[in-house]
């Protein structure tokens, strides 16, 4: 058991390295990227508001506030751009809930469209152009649906590392599909320490939340470690760990606790009906003592305005050194 435990960080760190190595070529950057546009697919943690109707209304996993509040949003803010959902004529198609190619999502509603199927409708109506930064953030939805049926009883723990490794693949291989449609320049984003979670703390289940998210991120390593040439990892497990170790050193007084009491009746993120879903929250729903800015987490699982943006500046500094 223990030399199962030391392998699996081993493999992640030689993948995560060699697809470093493979990206910085000779260790020359010819130009700087300056990018005409962003185009976004994802889950949740990318979701700038997919099923809002109107670009000013806000349904995105976090406190509704009128910041950037969204990690693909700081990053866009950094280049000027301006970033809109698909659902009103914009180019980020990132839909709450998501999982990688399979259905339903993470909440049992077979409506919402799988990564695979926002890529599908890209390409169906568009290319990608040489100056386009192309951002996949995802693996979330996933974890939260097999974690959720782990925790539930419905499935074994085996079962569900066998299913996250699964979609950790499946992940990768979509990001093989857009290098292999055009994109010269991709961003992949898997999924955080989720053993780090109010959602785990609560459940106790900090240990199996903890192995599955490493586990997705192993596999989706493994799977695009010959693609640097054109993809960059950006290690959200990382930022996260370093934060939640230690929240006041970033500014944050509660790193444990959602932020938000929008209580959603029915599924809300996947983690049990009637349970807190920031999607629905705002600056007038917090929990005693919460602010939009002094907590990392707004409900179980997805993070708040502060975290979001900090995280956002962390893959604009990896994209902006990588390319």
């Amino acid at each position: 058991m223990t030399r199962t435990w030391l392998r699996r960080p081993l493999l992640w760190a030689a993948a995560a390295t060699a697809l470093l190595l493979a990206a910085c070529g000779g260790g020359e950057i010819e130009s700087q990227l300056v990018p005409a546009r962003m185009v976004v697919f994802g889950d949740a943690s990318s979701d700038i508001g997919q099923t809002s109707t109107t670009a000013a209304a806000r349904a995105r996993y976090t406190i509704n506030d009128a910041t950037a509040n969204i990690w693909t949003l700081q990053v866009a803010t950094h280049y000027g751009l301006t970033l809109t959902t698909a659902a009103v004529g914009g180019t980020s198609y990132a839909t709450g809930n998501a999982r990688v190619v399979a259905d339903p999502d993470a909440a049992g509603n077979t409506a919402t469209p799988t990564v695979k199927e926002q890529i599908d409708t890209f390409l169906a109506g568009g290319t990608f152009a040489a100056d386009d930064l192309v951002v996949v953030g995802a693996g979330t939805g996933d974890l939260v649906a097999e974690l959720q049926a782990y925790v539930t009883g419905a499935q074994t723990s085996a079962q569900m590392l066998t299913n996250v490794a699964q979609a950790g693949r499946d992940l990768g291989a979509q990001v093989r599909r857009l290098v292999q449609a055009g994109a010269k320049q991709v961003v992949v984003m898997g999924p955080y320490n989720l053993g780090r979670s109010p959602w785990a703390i609560a459940t106790s289940q900090t240990s199996a939340m903890e192995l599955a998210a490493g586990r997705f991120n192993e596999e989706l390593l493994v799977s695009i470690v010959d693609l640097g040439a054109n993809v960059l990892y950006v290690d959200q497990a990382l930022l996260l760990n370093l934060i939640t170790a230690v929240p006041s050193g970033y500014g944050f007084a509660n790193g444990t606790v959602a932020a938000c009491n929008s209580v959603d009746p029915g599924p809300g993120i996947g983690t049990g009906t009637g349970q807190v879903n920031s999607s629905l929250c705002t600056s007038t729903t917090l929990a005693s003592g919460a602010t939009t800015t002094n907590h990392v987490f707004a409900d179980r699982v997805y993070l708040g305005p502060v975290a979001q943006r900090l995280l956002g500046d962390w893959a604009f500094d990896k994209i902006h050194a990588r390319w």
